[in-house]
């Protein structure tokens, strides 16, 4: 197709070229990974295929522009906005200037939104904002009373962050370590002040001394952190915190040894080789293309019951820790869950529940899920910004979570408890 055709087959009569390099840059600025070798091959595309249809335009630079499914609804919207339709343009308006609707009530696909507005618009927003200082009285506030820029992403949620918090969170979980505590083993090492004698020492010692008298030789046991293992829900109400996640685990995965990683939704995939390469965008790339149920259905029961039969002689041998993230809403109506769970809690050291449902405050666990899996916890955290990730630290590195506390739980998942109704 020559360049010609390229270059007034606008509907603006501006260049096809530059146009898609525009939308690229937007793509970019909204955290997909375009740099100037798929620019290319995106025109190039374009130059081969056509766009005799917007159809046909749209899926060229998808194939171009999208590489994991998690991409899929970024681009969808960057590419409708980026066509002028003006009821999605105005909506994104809305979502990034200042409106009396409180930000808590916004749906999950407005939120999902965020960082494709702010990439469109993220000039008129600063532009609005400086026009909105200065009108009205000035105020004065106290710099002493308020937070760094670092302190409040640590404290942001997940679900709430834009295109560039995500990205400087990211940052920050791959500097993140998830030291775990040394536990003795049934092996042994030489060391004079230890508490055994060994024998076979002392005796070849002896030996060796020709029958004189030769010191005794004393042992420990040798001290290594158990395995770890990661069962992490990769359903529709966890997408925003399992992407996020997958960043953390591919961190601890390449800090240490003898870590395995699952991801689960309607079925069970084993990600741990994946995430051992080195480089993290290289490693999402192939656990999106070995996973193939992302933000779909819960069938909690299930996918445990395929990592009994497949995976638990393997991984969970020498007393691992597990860390089984998910917001406990299974789908499935039978009792397998409970033998499952059950069965996971007597073949680990340490069951540990991490849930994002407990950023709210008030948060009982009431689901099915929750009182079928809340017995056989021994903790429960949450696991929704920077601070609950960081204070994996503490919690692995220490000793078990407060029995009174986990008592407090397991009574509000006790299925013989009604829920209060409110007052009509």
């Amino acid at each position: 197709m020559p360049d010609s055709h390229l270059a007034n087959d606008t509907p603006d009569g501006g260049r096809l070229a530059a146009n898609i390099m525009h939308f690229a840059r937007t793509l970019r600025a909204a955290g997909l990974p375009v740099g100037p070798g798929k620019v290319l091959d995106a025109v190039q595309a374009v130059r081969t295929v056509g766009i005799a249809g917007r159809a046909d335009f749209y899926w060229t630079l998808h194939a171009v522009f999208v590489n994991r499914r998690d991409q899929r609804h970024v681009f969808d919207q960057a590419f409708h906005v980026f066509s002028r339709n003006p009821a999605l343009l105005k909506r994104m308006m809305s979502l990034i200037l200042p409106t009396s609707r409180p930000e808590q009530v916004l749906e999950k696909d407005e939120l999902s939104l965020r960082p494709v507005a702010e990439a469109l618009l993220g000039d008129r927003l600063q532009a609005a904002a400086g026009e909105g200082a200065g009108e009205g009285e000035e105020i004065a506030l106290d710099a002493a009373l308020t937070w760094s820029d670092q302190e409040i992403l640590h404290d942001m949620d997940f679900d709430k962050m834009s295109a560039d918090e995500m990205r400087h969170a990211k940052a920050a979980i791959a500097k993140m370590t998830l030291p775990i505590m040394d536990v003795p083993t049934r092996r042994f090492r030489p060391q004079p002040a230890g508490g055994r004698i060994d024998m076979r020492a002392s005796l070849r010692a002896a030996l060796r001394a020709g029958g004189d008298f030769a010191p005794l030789k004393r042992r420990s046991p040798r001290r290594r952190h158990p395995p770890l293992v990661v069962l992490c829900d990769i359903s529709g109400s966890m997408d925003r915190y399992s992407h996020l996640l997958l960043h953390f685990l591919h961190a601890v995965t390449n800090d240490r040894d003898r870590v395995s990683t699952f991801l689960f939704g309607t079925r069970l995939t084993n990600i741990t080789r994946h995430l051992r390469h080195r480089d993290v965008d290289v490693a999402l790339d192939r656990v999106a293309d070995a996973v193939s149920d992302w933000s779909g259905g819960t069938r909690i029961g299930h996918c445990l019951h395929q990592f009994h039969r497949d995976w638990s002689r393997r991984v969970l041998a020498q007393g691992a820790v597990v860390l089984f993230i998910s917001d406990g809403l299974d789908r499935e109506e039978d009792s397998r869950l409970d033998r499952e769970i059950e069965r996971l809690h007597k073949s680990c050291r340490r069951l540990i529940w991490l849930n994002p449902m407990l950023r709210f405050e008030g948060y009982e666990p009431r689901a099915m899920g929750n009182r079928a899996i809340m017995p056989y916890v021994d903790d429960f955290r949450p696991i929704h910004n920077l601070n609950s990730l960081a204070a994996l630290v503490d919690v692995l590195s220490g000793p078990a979570a407060n029995a009174a506390a986990m008592a407090e739980w397991r009574k509000a998942a006790a299925p013989g408890r009604r829920e209060r109704m409110p007052l009509q």
